[in-house]
């Protein structure tokens, strides 16, 4: 016989995909931002570069 009442684990799981998936968000937000901070600094160095 199923169980009466509420679902197990839904709640559990609900949380834990909220959690990664904020968690992926943070790797890739600070992924893209590396890689402007990088291109920025790329940029610095191949107008001095040009400069000098």
């Amino acid at each position: 016989m199923p169980k009466k009442g509420k679902e197990k684990n839904t709640l559990n799981k609900a949380k834990h995909t909220k959690l990664m998936n904020r968690k992926i968000n943070k790797v890739k937000l600070e992924k893209k931002l590396h890689k402007e901070r990088l291109k920025e600094i790329v940029k610095r160095v191949n107008a001095q570069k040009a400069i000098t």
